[in-house]
């Protein structure tokens, strides 16, 4: 794929981005209800794709009967449902991360742990914030610009040119600039510049620098250049983890550094990361990105996870 050409916003005037310009200044009027208000209205969307996304709904159920196969069929169902919730309530924090005021977005977070950026840095290393794809990511990154210095972030592109230009966009509300995921060279860059940069290396992935490897103890194609990323660039990696409060507001979680990591073992470098990813989606579930289909591309040895979903939708 093509490096994607950054276009200003204003280019995308056709028509045919009439719908998405729509849900876009939607997006912007929420921000003028009540925070409980724009949480409530997040959910209902949610549940209406809960509704009408039999595919999606099919996949989350899939991704959680392999990673939770302890709990019962309502249990998981009922997960499902609350992840599709919480899907709804990110679009809200979308807006949220966009343009709230900095004051309204600290009085609702407590982050723990940045000091270990500011020993990382002071000690000369680069800093990898090791995050992931929960739904509270973009709001989350907006707080941790006030506490961190200034960040580079990871992008992925999508599709459709015009959204990944809304969404980098937004990016860059909250970092010094972004980065697509393959440009490990700007990357390498910035860290060894003494800039941090945001990266969530947890999705399927089965390019260069992959294997295959337990995620929850079940088989999944996945990305270990962590290990290269942080030797190049001369870096710690510090896990960086949002989750959303039961009563409202947010928590951001920095972790110390991975401990030896690089080690000159990317798969080992890999299973510590993906240990304390783990234990943190233990602690709020239904916020991760279950809809994506994580244990996609694996060997024709093993089985293919997603072949017989309409039992699930």
């Amino acid at each position: 794929m093509k490096k994607f050409e950054r276009r200003p916003l204003t280019y995308y005037w056709a028509p045919k981005y009439w719908p998405t310009w729509l849900g876009f200044a939607f997006l912007r009027m929420t921000c003028w209800l009540p925070y409980r208000w724009q949480m409530g209205l997040g959910r209902l969307i949610g549940r209406l794709a809960h509704a009408i996304g039999a595919e999606r709904r099919a996949i989350a159920r899939r991704n959680i009967e392999l990673c939770f196969p302890e709990l019962s069929v309502d249990q998981r169902n009922e997960m499902a449902l609350r992840h599709f919730e919480s899907l709804g309530i990110s679009l809200m924090e979308l807006a949220l991360g966009r343009w709230a005021s900095d004051e309204k977005l600290c009085a609702m977070t407590t982050i723990t742990g940045a000091e270990h950026i500011r020993q990382a840095i002071e000690e000369g290393y680069g800093v990898i914030l090791l995050s992931a794809h929960f739904t509270t990511l973009e709001v989350s990154g907006r707080v941790l610009r006030l506490h961190c210095p200034p960040f580079d972030a990871v992008y992925r592109r999508f599709r459709s040119d015009f959204t990944t230009a809304i969404l980098a966009s937004g990016r860059e509300v909250s970092a010094r600039r972004i980065i697509e995921k393959n440009d490990i060279k700007s990357m390498v860059r910035s860290l060894r510049d003494g800039t941090p940069v945001w990266y969530a290396p947890d999705q399927s992935y089965n390019l260069k620098q992959s294997a295959l490897l337990p995620f929850f103890g079940v088989p999944a194609m996945t990305n270990t250049a962590t290990g290269t990323l942080a030797k190049l660039g001369k870096a710690k990696a510090i896990p960086f983890f949002p989750r959303r409060l039961p009563g409202g507001g947010y928590e951001l979680l920095l972790l110390p550094p991975l401990e030896g990591v690089p080690s000159g073992d990317a798969e080992a470098d890999t299973m510590k990361y993906t240990a304390v990813l783990e234990d943190h989606i233990r602690r709020c579930p239904e916020q991760y990105y279950w809809v994506h289909r994580k244990f996609k591309n694996r060997p024709d040895t093993l089985p293919d996870a997603y072949a017989d979903l309409d039992s699930l939708k």
